[in-house]
């Protein structure tokens, strides 16, 4: 095993991944741009190197000045944690090449799922389901009415290289189809410097679902069970949860066998996930491999009592996989909410400001990831998640309950975030009842837009009251307090 491992990445990831980094006894780094100096991640790390860079962003960005924390600090192996540099190929074969090891699967596997166009036609020989699509580059001048005829209406355009919903277009008419291309192929050059797009039938109203696995890259793969991601605002998830409500038992296994059987013949090493599309009639239809830790793998970890990050370790340290298909038994429901910096009634907005007054809540079968502090500034250099909360309970309306209440029980004042918006989805009946799927906000907007009542909201007010108080106002300006993972294992 390692004995220090450097973290390439920041905030709530960074702090988790260096938590396990700790339980395991292994000496961990922490980079930083300058205006991260008082972060979290800084703090926990047992050392901790400066990274200059054009813009804070570009700090995480460097691969060589990471290699160089590396040498300077006897690093043997760097984890990339998710974003940044996670499933860049070229970063990975150059720790590679400096004698490192880089924590998650071989960039060339990286480079096939990271090309949609290519990922699709290996998912389609591997014998995965995916759905009708023609690409551009087989026949550009014959691309608009191939897709026309074979894909029809509606459809989506995408691009091969993309993301987060960049160079995506929803075609609903003959009529729409040329500039929708016009503009994908544009999106898509201006943000990964790849204009290749294809067009795929788009599925009305599916669910998001994905299956976690794990390889040891010789073919041998396990599948950890699916989570349910539909609950989405900009394509971009929200709210995750394990098991997927509402899913018989052999779709379910379908879905993960399907995950398992493409990651196999990719000789797959390493933590990645499978995510499909699941259309309203049961059919389901391969969408991407995530070549990296997710997000939402706390509700994995909850619900099967493991640590995704410790067996990532043990895989790249050479270990192979330490369990059988058959050991991975999920107990009762786990749900997680992403605390964002953001305006839910002005679009989803993205906010900034300082943060005042951090209350985290302390419950039964709660875990917090979060990487901010008292009186950190919270700036639009990076991704406006702040933390998540994660709740385990015996079933699904247990745990939903309980994550409402502890959003209820969250305080952070300073910057606009997500959190009552959050609780508002969890306590609405199309929620409770399992009826999720991608246009879940779009169809209850009006719902989830009315202003919330209560205990919560007279809080609110208190503490707000009481920031006003200068003495307190300045007590909490020079206080700062982090926040790391909090409460790791179900209870």
């Amino acid at each position: 095993m390692f004995t220090t491992v450097l973290v390439a990445n920041r905030g709530e990831i960074a702090c988790r991944i260096l938590r396990t980094l700790k339980e395991q006894g292994i000496r961990s780094v922490a980079i930083h741009h300058h205006v991260d100096r008082n972060a979290p991640h800084v703090a926990l790390a047992d050392q901790a190197v400066e990274i200059r860079g054009a813009t804070p962003a570009a700090a995480y960005l460097d691969a060589a000045a990471i290699i160089e924390a590396c040498r300077a600090t006897g690093a043997q192996a760097v984890h990339p944690g998710y974003g940044f540099l996670s499933e860049n190929a070229g970063f990975a074969e150059a720790v590679a090449a400096a004698g490192l090891v880089f924590i998650g699967p071989d960039a060339g596997v990286m480079r096939l799922m990271g090309d949609k166009i290519r990922s699709r036609e290996f998912a389609r020989a591997a014998g995965v389901p995916v759905a009708p699509s023609v690409t551009r580059e087989d026949d550009p001048a014959g691309f608009l009415d191939r897709a026309a005829r074979i894909v029809g209406f509606p459809m989506l355009i995408k691009a091969s290289a993309g993301g987060g919903g960049k160079g995506m277009k929803i075609v609903r008419s003959a009529g729409e189809l040329a500039e929708a291309a016009r503009i994908a192929a544009g999106e898509a050059l201006r943000y990964f410097g790849d204009d290749r797009i294809y067009a795929e039938r788009l599925i009305d109203r599916p669910r998001h679902v994905e299956v976690q696995v794990l390889g040891d890259g010789t073919g041998r793969v396990v599948h950890l069970g699916e989570r349910d991601c539909s609950i989405q605002r900009r394509h971009q998830k929200i709210v995750e949860e394990t098991p997927a409500p509402g899913l018989a038992p052999a779709l379910r296994d379908a879905i993960c066998r399907a995950a398992v059987d493409l990651a196999s013949a990719a000789n797959y090493r390493n933590a990645g996930t499978v995510e499909f599309v699941l259309a309203p009639d049961g059919a389901f239809y391969f969408l991407e491999m995530n070549t990296r830790l997710q997000v939402e793998h706390p509700v994995t970890e909850m619900v099967l009592g493991i640590d995704l990050v410790a067996e990532q370790l043990h895989i790249a340290a050479g270990g192979g996989l330490r369990f059988t298909q058959g050991d991975m038994v999920p107990e009762g429901h786990a749900i997680e909410c992403r605390i964002c910096a953001e305006e839910p009634e002005a679009g989803f907005r993205p906010a900034t400001g300082r943060i005042g007054l951090l209350d985290l809540p302390r419950l039964p079968g709660l875990r917090i990831d979060g990487g901010i502090a008292r009186g950190q500034e919270v700036t639009a250099a990076f991704d406006s998640m702040l933390a998540k909360i994660i709740v385990h309970g015996p079933d699904r309306a247990t745990a939903a309950a309980r994550l409402a209440r502890a959003l209820d029980e969250t305080a952070i004042l300073g910057v606009a975030t997500n959190v009552d918006h959050l609780a508002r989805i969890l306590r609405h009946p199309a929620f409770l009842s399992g009826a999720v799927d991608t246009g879940f906000l779009d169809t209850h907007g009006a719902d989830l837009a009315l202003p919330e009542t209560g205990p919560a909201t007279a809080a609110g007010a208190v503490i707000a009251a009481a920031l006003a108080h200068p003495v307190l106002r300045t007590l909490i300006r020079e206080t700062p307090e982090p926040h790391g993972s909090i409460g790791f294992w179900r209870n």
